[in-house]
């Protein structure tokens, strides 16, 4: 087959894929006949967190890199020991950070002089049972802990509870949709499309920014409250 009419074949092809009778199902919009409207609705459920997440760690001060490592090292494993003695399991602590930094002493015209190090190790930790993590917090502070921040909370199982938010946002936007077409004098023929996007997201590890007191004088409370789980949806309507 020549080059001529090897064009005139794939130009017959192309001619054949754009006749409507070829076009592929569903690769078109659905005609609109009437009225387009757009409606953004949101559903909301509020559920009980079962999940804590906490961020513990131990701060250490030497002469040298090495003692202050070490004593480092010795009140972390410390730390770690009584998180699981208390039940916290293996999967729900997670180390965060390491580091080692230098101290200096600043004088006026004289260069920076080292007096020490600092060593630093934060872990990540989830309470499942929430009920016990105050009590847990006060024992990590007893066995050397020095930094802590949080505690953050979330439904760790969220999809049933999303699911009735999907629900509830649908319902929010029919109704939306149908009080717009009475006003207008129409009614609502059908749904045209629905899109989602999720307003609930698991919120991140915190970070150590607060120094824990070591003197215990009361049992730490947590109250974890309420989660706020929520889906947004876009759906477009055709009212006649």
């Amino acid at each position: 087959m020549n080059a001529q009419s090897r064009l005139a074949l794939s130009f017959a092809g192309l001619l054949l894929a754009v006749q409507p009778g070829h076009a592929q199902s569903g690769s078109t919009p659905p005609l609109l006949s009437g009225t387009r409207l757009d409606i953004s609705a949101e559903g909301v459920v509020n559920r009980a967190p079962d999940l804590a997440m906490i961020n513990a760690g131990v701060v250490t001060q030497a002469l040298t890199a090495a003692a202050a490592m070490q004593a480092n090292a010795s009140r972390m494993a410390a730390t770690v020991a009584a998180l699981k003695r208390a039940g916290v399991a293996d999967r729900d602590i997670q180390t965060a950070a390491i580091s080692l930094s230098p101290q200096y002493r600043y004088a006026e015209n004289k260069a920076p002089e080292i007096t020490g190090y600092q060593a630093s190790n934060q872990v990540n930790v989830r309470f499942r049972d929430i009920k016990r993590a105050g009590t847990i917090l006060d024992a990590l502070v007893a066995q050397g802990a020095n930094q802590i921040n949080g505690p953050s909370f979330a439904v760790e199982k969220a999809d049933a509870a999303l699911d009735e938010a999907r629900v509830a946002a649908i319902k929010a936007a029919r109704a939306r949709a149908d009080l717009y077409a009475q006003a207008a004098g129409l009614r609502v023929k059908r749904i045209l499309s629905i899109s989602e996007s999720q307003g609930y997201a698991p919120p991140p590890y915190p970070m150590p920014v607060m120094m824990a007191r070591a003197e215990k004088a009361a049992d730490t409370a947590i109250e974890p409250g309420e989660q706020r789980l929520s889906v947004n949806v876009a759906v477009s309507f055709e009212l006649e």
